[in-house]
């Protein structure tokens, strides 16, 4: 029973069943957004701090003892800018775009185990859930492109829409090969059979999943959507104010919800020794988010050409061949043991990414989009 079961519960026994549920919804969807939002505040802080180490600069550093303030202070610069829309776009998709696009990151939550038992709804189908949710905020990009009216924007919005596409297949089935090794699609339940990280039984998976996520949130160097060089900020550019602050958060919250999921899938989520569940669950997550600044820092971005080469000759077809290994010792070899499918997985990976970095290349040139 998860500890939003047990308070609801809890409640039915002082108030009717129906203002029970009710309540124990406020009080969880609360919940959830408080984390997510004062995650989405660490985050910013932290990558301006780290990305300003990278770049060999300070970041950040007025505003504050080590400028902790400065979002404050940008809050504040952002509420006071007028809120335009473009004379002849569509005002209502427009207005709708940032919340499409916000409210799919904090949705996600309600189903990531923070503790044994510390979920929101256990879902049975709680990685189709993700899946089915984390591919609406496309949406909420293409509806900013097209409501603004302007090519610009609408160039970033279609190419939104072709990432999407171009990724989720590699990532889905990244998905699949965890689902054959735990048995189960509930994520509390995933973290709870992993005796030891799935990374290690599956990294080609855990790679695909890794790179395939950073594209769908459109972190650099996958963030062909903002190329401030070739389509001027991109879907964003006709967004003031607090439309451009929900574009902004989430990002962050789309970032904050993939950090959150490879944890609970290929990092053992909460488990770890010493320290409490909870507070192993938050160290994961921010590694897992530093190596999304890293990259950020250190990669320089594709083209847009090299992005979809990349999904349909690189990613798609190593996560089918990491498919069919992970069936294939399902199947055929059930007892091996964790440490022997860890070192044959690796051997594999490595060999699979050798010979695709030789066999394939994503091309060069000049190639005008």
């Amino acid at each position: 029973m998860t500890v939003m079961e047990q308070f609801r519960n809890w409640l039915a026994g002082a108030m009717p069943d129906w203002a029970a549920y009710i309540l124990a919804f406020i009080v969880g969807v609360v919940a959830i957004l408080i984390f997510a939002l004062v995650m989405i505040i660490v985050f910013v802080y932290i990558e301006r701090r780290v990305v300003g180490r990278f770049q060999v600069r300070l970041g950040p550093n007025r505003c504050g003892p080590e400028g902790i303030f400065q979002l404050i202070a940008d809050a504040i610069k952002v509420f006071g800018k007028e809120d335009i829309v473009p004379s002849k776009g569509d005002f209502w998709v427009h207005f709708l775009a940032p919340i499409v696009t916000f409210v799919p990151a904090l949705m996600i939550f309600a189903v990531v185990p923070f503790h044994r038992g510390a979920v929101f709804t256990d879902l049975d189908v709680g990685i189709l859930y993700v899946v089915a949710i984390s591919s609406i905020s496309v949406v909420g990009i293409f509806m900013a492109g097209w409501g603004s009216n302007n090519k610009y924007s609408l160039i970033a919005a279609l190419r939104a829409v072709a990432q999407a596409v171009s990724y989720e297949l590699p990532v889905v089935l990244s998905v699949v090969g965890v689902i054959l090794l735990t048995g189960t699609l509930s994520l509390n339940k995933i973290v709870e059979v992993q005796t030891i990280p799935l990374f290690l039984l599956t990294p080609l998976g855990f790679l695909i999943f890794f790179l395939g996520t950073m594209a769908e949130i459109n972190r650099s160097p996958f963030d062909l959507l903002e190329a401030e060089s070739e389509i001027v900020a991109g879907y964003q550019m006709e967004y003031s104010g607090m439309k451009w602050v929900l574009f902004y958060m989430g990002e962050y919250g789309h970032a904050l919800a993939a950090s959150s999921i490879i944890t609970t899938l290929f990092l053992s989520g909460w488990k770890g020794p010493l320290l409490p569940p909870f507070l192993w669950f938050l160290i994961k997550v921010l590694i897992v988010f530093f190596i999304f600044m890293w990259a950020r820092a250190t990669v320089p971005r594709l083209r847009v050409d090299q992005l979809t080469a990349f999904a349909w000759k690189c990613l798609l077809p190593m996560a089918l061949i990491n498919l069919v290994l992970i069936a294939a010792e399902v199947i055929w070899f059930p007892e091996m043991l964790p440490w022997m499918m860890v070192v044959v997985n690796f051997a594999v990976a490595g060999v699979l990414i050798l010979l695709w970095s030789r066999l394939f290349a994503l091309g060069g040139g000049r190639v005008e989009v």
